[in-house]
This record gives structure tokens, sequence and C-alpha cells, in this order.
């Protein structure tokens, strides 16, 4: 992992919550001195503060590491809204009402910025009995696939895992308003409105 806590980071979220360094050390029953002494970068705590220190600012472990503090100001929770996470390493993929902090195998990940479909990421939706049928005329090769289709709508969340070898195809329930989403490994997100 490239980042470790941040002396700026220390300082500005105890100032942010009220604390005075002898209050925060009083939490984390250490010394002022050692808060000062993070604060200033002549120090860093113990990877068995980081849980206790993060609780005590109210932000995320990977908030705390990351030094990039996100308040959620999505409190309605439209999820037409919401974002796309995925690791690059293992493939993970995490969605979230609102912005967030999210990091996955030592990975602080970003949210995805979908895109217009190119030919090779076009949906064609087809209803199917009492279904949508979306397919996606695209490689599923084990170097280049797409790994999730999904479904978005004002309140509800469809996936569908995709593996390669496999059809980019799947069936989903109907909804009004709903965004359909595809993540290629290679080329990233796309979106297309239904």
């Amino acid at each position: 992992m490239d980042n470790y806590v941040t002396g700026a980071a220390v300082k500005a979220l105890r100032e942010k919550r009220g604390y005075t360094q002898k209050q925060l050390a009083e939490r984390l029953a250490v010394s002022d001195k050692a808060v000062s002494k993070w604060e200033t970068g002549r120090g860093l705590p113990d990877v068995t503060l980081l849980e206790p220190l993060a609780k005590a600012l109210g932000v995320s472990v990977a908030e705390l590491l990351s030094g990039d503090c996100t308040e959620n100001r999505n409190r309605a929770g439209n999820l037409l809204r919401g974002k796309f996470y995925v690791c690059p390493v293992c493939g993970n993929v995490i969605f979230s009402a609102g912005e967030g902090s999210f990091s996955c195998c030592g990975v602080t990940l970003p949210p995805l910025e979908a895109e217009e479909p190119d030919e090779a990421h076009l949906f064609t939706v087809e209803p199917v009995e009492d279904e949508l049928y979306v397919t996606v005329p695209h490689p599923m090769t084990k170097s280049h696939y797409l790994s999730f289709l999904a479904l978005v709508s004002g309140d509800r969340l469809q996936q569908l895992k995709l593996y390669p070898e496999q059809t980019a195809a799947g069936r989903f329930k109907p909804v009004s308003g709903g965004v359909l989403y595809a993540f290629c490994n290679r080329h990233g997100l796309y979106a297309q409105k239904l």
C-alpha cells in the first residue's frame, strides 16, 4: 500500500471535529505529544491505532489512509445517482447510492464514469415473457470480456455477473426510466437509458 496516514489529514480531521490535540490523545490513550508528532510529520501512529483513530475522527480507515474524506450528500438515496466502483486487481464490484471512499486489494477505487456505448458495447433489449432480455455483441474471451450487466432505476439495482466464454446477455425485471450498464474489463463502464 502506497498511502499511510499523513499529518495534514490527522490535523484537518481533528480540527473538523473540534478536538484539541489533548482531547484526541485522551480518546486514544496516547500522549498529546504523540498526536503533535503525527501532525508535524515527526512520527506516525502505530498500525494498531488506525481503527480507533479513524473512529475518533469520524471517518473510515480507508478515508484516513487516503486523506480524502468523502461526505455523502446524497441522502435521498436515488439509485440513478449512484456510482459503480470496480477493483482492477480482483474485479470486485461495489455500487454506492452516493459517493464514498472505497478500497480493495490495497487500491483506492475511483467512481467510474460511464460512456455512451459504441458498436461493440451497444445494448439490444427485447421483451421476453415478463422480463427484458438484454444482449451486447461483445467478445467474451479470457482477456477481453464484460464482467457485469446492471439495470438501475430510482429504487432498484439489478446486477448480473458475467464470466469469460459465456454469452454477454441477461434477463432483468422491467422498470420505467432505468439505465443499463455494462463493464468491459478493457474499456470501462458503458451506460444506455431504456
